[in-house]
């Protein structure tokens, strides 16, 4: 049997700093995100064998989300010789759709001269369940954050995406139609819950991001111990790219511990402070988050409640393409 590795959580809790820094592993190869789960594929999909058309138009998808990136994809048509080598290369029988992926994943991962395969899509999450009944040597690391600082983020995100010139402008307009405090605190919530259901699993393990920030050694020590890989430096030389409040500068090499506690600084405004330990407050001291004393201005308040299911319902819209089963989806975040 082959390892994987699973980076999830809340999305801009710190997967993408972690999926680089087991990167940064000689062993471990960290993909784009890739999504698979949600919208390449749904529990009908477990057994079922797909045509050999489709399986092939899967893997050539795969391949095209890797080398274009997410949100940059083109023509997946460009990967199908290799995507037929792929299905066809190693097996008789037509490959599930669970395989194709397990099939992709090794097939980059040597292509790339590593071995272990690492994907880091946050909202696989909501699928922790089904990757450890599918891949029985998967390991999923759990990345959680104080909420505060994952709705800072996210509020700064379509600023950060619209000055990124090989983003369209579409996914900074998504972006910013996204962030709502209480939406984005009840997604938190529904993460961290969704990963708790797992806590006693020996093949789960979660890590606060601001235990990484403030002992990276430490905390990757016990990372790869998880894994089962032998603890390297390489893990901590990662670059400072990928944060909302920062540019990116990959040419420095390290942990920024100032990421923790971002929120403090200043950025959200007491009324989203306060929505967001009132809705997240009981999960955010069980995780060891203390909350602070905040005033709420009641005309923001009322504004952040009328505009609630405006934004919400234009998420929803803009979210559509995103989900291959829309009921399943929402329900797995309620």
């Amino acid at each position: 049997m082959k390892r994987f590795v699973f980076v999830v959580g809340n999305s801009r809790s710190g997967t993408t700093m972690m999926a680089h820094m087991l990167g940064g592993h000689p062993h471990v190869f960290t993909f784009n995100e890739l999504h698979f789960f949600e919208q390449l594929w749904t529990p009908e999909d477990e057994a079922r064998r797909p045509s050999k058309t489709e399986a092939e138009r899967l893997a050539a998808r795969l391949l095209c989300i890797q080398r274009d990136g997410y949100l940059n994809q083109k023509d997946p048509g460009r990967f199908s010789g290799e995507a037929r080598e792929l299905v066809t290369a190693t097996r008789a029988e037509l490959p599930t759709s669970p395989e194709v992926f397990e099939l992709f994943l090794h097939y980059e991962t040597t292509k790339n001269g590593k071995a272990i395969p690492c994907d880091h899509t946050p909202r696989n999450v909501f699928y922790i369940d089904e990757i450890l009944g599918l891949y029985p040597e998967a390991r999923i690391i759990n990345i959680v954050r104080d909420p505060r600082d994952v709705l800072l983020s996210q509020k700064r995100k379509w600023r950060r995406r619209l000055q990124d010139k090989n983003i369209p402008v579409r996914e900074a307009f998504r972006s910013w139609v996204n962030y709502h405090p209480i939406t984005i605190s009840k997604l938190w919530v529904a993460s961290v819950r969704a990963a708790e259901r797992f806590a006693g699993n020996v093949r789960v393990h979660s890590v606060r991001f601001e235990d990484l920030l403030a002992d990276p050694e430490g905390v990757t020590h016990k990372i790869c111990e998880f894994i089962d890989i032998t603890p390297d430096t390489g893990v901590l030389e990662v670059p400072q790219v990928g944060s909302s409040s920062e540019p990116d500068r990959p040419e420095q090499r390290g942990v920024n511990r100032e990421r923790a506690g971002s929120w403090r600084k200043g950025g959200l405004n007491p009324t989203e402070v306060f929505l967001c330990q009132k809705i997240a407050g009981g999960l955010m001291k069980r995780h060891g988050y203390e909350l602070v004393s905040t005033h709420r201005n009641l005309l923001r308040l009322s504004y952040s409640v009328v505009s609630f299911p405006v934004k919400l319902a234009l998420a929803f819209l803009l979210n559509l393409r995103r989900m291959r089963r829309v009921v399943e989806t929402i329900g797995r975040r309620l």
